[in-house]
């Protein structure tokens, strides 16, 4: 397991490895100073070195050597460089355009050298010393003239004693920014083509290994489809394959001269549009726990926005809007580093391989998108910069971390191989002692049954003592609200079956809350008690249904009862209540209880519902409490009362 306090040491070694792997030579420090670069102390057919200093350059003009005398210089520039950070008259220039840029270096000897050339943006045109010696796409003026086209090349040349000039033109309407990125290389043919092939070599084994991993991943998901993480880390996989071979040294180009180009880029783009989602959802895939759903939702969202406007837009479109998606990528990749610190603080089984590869992974891919940024820059110190060189570094920590993340499949397969030898081991144990284990199992089992029985006997009656208190009023003995709502509902239909009539008592004591707070609440309770009782002794029949709706209040529900039934019972506890003579100093009415009760009678039909017998006697209780009390209401249907 990967200790939490190690993470930090980690990727400082993975940052200096991954510099000192890079397919670049070590940097001369050696520049042009105002378009001179003087060579004469070096070996060139021995050494590598970058034309990077200032070079004279001519924007919005396309000048060939024999011309250059006519052009007007707009100044010298750092090159190499996007074109977008210089500035004209104390203004940026735009990425789209085109210009003309001018070197002189002064060599010791006359001998055949060679130059290594990058994809330039996105059409140029090389001469040395008059002699057009190279091309790639067709420059222009404006988008519709020119053909857009990257060919990284290694192209030889006679260098001649004392100084010899370097004119490169180039147009760019297709990319957001213009001019060249990294260096061009001068020296001897044989080392830059080894360095050439070298780099390409490399990328072809990227290429190899993760289109293998990618394949043999997606194998594993077509076998086991309930696990998504091999789906999804195979798909990215495949995505950082086809993307290396765009990058670097870009195979596809060099194998491919006439690919159309603004189908590459849509092809390289959408490779990384559609990685950010597919490794999240990877890491979500295996460790669930520390992977917000929410959050690896917004980024598939946002890849699938991206990858909307890739395919539908132009190239300088969606390479304006790169930055943003770069930007979002970094702020993920703080959120990946933090997931991966948290799961080493908590000691995840297994997680050292995911942490290390997810380290890798990080620190390549903030070297690419720094490297491809506008950030970097040539005041960055000498291992800064040799850090952050080459395109293709994200593909070496997609390898490791693939590498690592088979590594942990292949743990577990032997973890559960050797589970299942155990398991199986045992199951033969247990076969050989089978008999004895079923007639000592047989025999548990009946046993256990017979207790399960008794258990379940008593747990029947105690269910059924509870549901009983369940549906009565703990202090009145009579029925609560909820045995009220499930009676009323039968009782209801029955009469509608039969066409007989239903009627209902709602019944509220006089000033109770006085009483209360007069007499004490235990004084309250007995009361309560002594009309509960009531409503018990005074209702004879078996279907009449006496509740205690809530607090001072009481329901009186009457099955196959008419309205004038209804007001006979009503009088009658009306009558009995107040015969109690239970004292009530605090009465407005009378010194001793009483109540008030709105009656309600319905005849059930398919047009009315049982909730209306409870609303119609509630607003006749209403009316006896404002006519004064002590007295009972009935309201119909229509709502007109009747003093009774």
């Amino acid at each position: 397991m990967v200790k939490p306090k190690l993470l930090f040491p980690i990727i400082i070694i993975m940052l200096f490895l991954l510099g000192g792997c890079s397919s670049q030579p070590t940097e001369i420090e050696k520049k042009a100073e105002h378009g001179l670069l003087d060579l004469t102390q070096f070996n060139l057919k021995n050494e590598i070195i970058p034309l990077d200093g200032e070079w004279a350059f001519y924007w919005n003009q396309l000048l060939e050597p024999d011309s250059l005398d006519q052009g007007s210089l707009s100044g010298y520039v750092p090159f190499p460089s996007s074109w977008n950070k210089y500035e004209i008259d104390d203004q940026k220039i735009p990425g789209s355009g085109y210009a003309t840029y001018q070197l002189t270096f002064v060599a010791s000897d006359n001998e055949i050298l060679a130059l290594k050339l990058p994809k330039v943006r996105t059409a140029y045109k090389l001469w040395i010393n008059g002699e057009l010696i190279a091309t790639a796409g067709t420059l222009g003026t404006t988008r519709e003239a020119m053909v857009p086209q990257y060919l990284p090349q290694i192209i030889s040349f006679e260098a001649l004693q004392g100084e010899n000039t370097v004119v490169l033109q180039a147009s760019n309407f297709y990319m957001s920014s213009g001019g060249l990125l990294t260096s061009i290389f001068l020296g001897g043919e044989t080392r830059l083509l080894a360095m050439r092939y070298n780099g390409l070599a490399y990328e072809l084994f990227l290429f190899g290994a993760l289109m293998m991993m990618g394949v043999y991943h997606l194998a594993l998901f077509f076998f086991r489809k309930k696990d998504r993480a091999p789906l999804y880390f195979g798909l990215f996989c495949i995505l950082v394959a086809i993307r290396t071979l765009l990058i670097g040294e870009s195979f596809l180009y060099f194998a491919l001269p006439d690919l159309d180009f603004t189908l590459a880029r849509k092809i390289q783009t959408l490779t990384y549009y559609l990685g950010v989602p597919l490794i999240l959802m990877f890491f979500r895939a295996i460790l669930p726990d520390y992977f917000h759903l929410f959050l690896t939702k917004i980024v598939l969202v946002m890849g699938i926005a991206y990858t909307t406007v890739v395919i539908f837009a132009p190239t300088n479109i969606y390479s304006t809007i790169n930055p943003i998606y770069q930007i979002w990528t970094i702020f993920l990749i703080i959120y990946l580093f933090t997931r991966l610190l948290k799961i080493a603080f908590h000691k995840e089984k297994s997680s050292g391989l995911i942490i290390l590869g997810g380290l890798a992974l990080i620190a390549t891919s903030l070297i690419d998108i720094i490297t491809l940024s506008p950030w970097i820059n040539d005041s960055w110190p000498p291992l800064i910069r040799m850090i952050f060189q080459g395109d293709a570094n994200s593909s070496t920590g997609q390898l490791i971390f693939a590498c690592l993340y088979s590594l942990l499949l292949a743990k577990n397969f032997s973890e559960s191989l050797e589970y299942r030898t155990v398991m199986g081991e045992k199951l033969i144990e247990m076969n050989t002692h089978l008999d004895e284990l079923v007639l000592t199992r047989t025999k548990d089992l009946t046993e256990s049954n017979k207790k399960v029985a008794q258990q379940n006997l008593e747990l029947e009656q105690i269910n059924q003592e509870l549901q009983l208190l369940s549906l009565n009023d703990p202090l009145t003995g009579l029925w609560n609200r909820r045995k009220y709502k499930e009676t009323v509902g039968l009782e209801w239909q029955r009469c509608l079956n039969h066409q007989k009539p239903i009627s209902l008592l709602f019944i509220d004591v006089d000033y109770f809350k006085n009483y209360n707070d007069l007499y004490g609440h235990a004084a309250g309770d007995e009361c309560l008690v002594q009309i509960g009782a009531t409503l018990k002794a005074t209702l004879t029949r078996p279907s009449d249904m006496a509740v205690r709706y809530g607090g001072e209040e009481f329901v009186v529900l009457l099955s196959e009862t008419g309205k004038e039934d209804a007001l006979k019972i009503a009088r009658l506890l009306l009558k009995r209540i107040d015969q109690l003579g239970i004292l009530h100093q605090g009465s407005a009415v009378k010194n001793c209880i009483t109540v008030s009760i709105g009656v309600a009678s319905l005849l059930p039909g398919h047009h009315s519902r049982h909730e209306d017998l409870i609303e119609i006697a509630d607003k006749a209780l209403y009316h006896a409490k404002a006519k004064g009390r002590n007295q009972v209401v009935y309201l119909d249907a229509a709502s007109h009362d009747t003093p009774v």
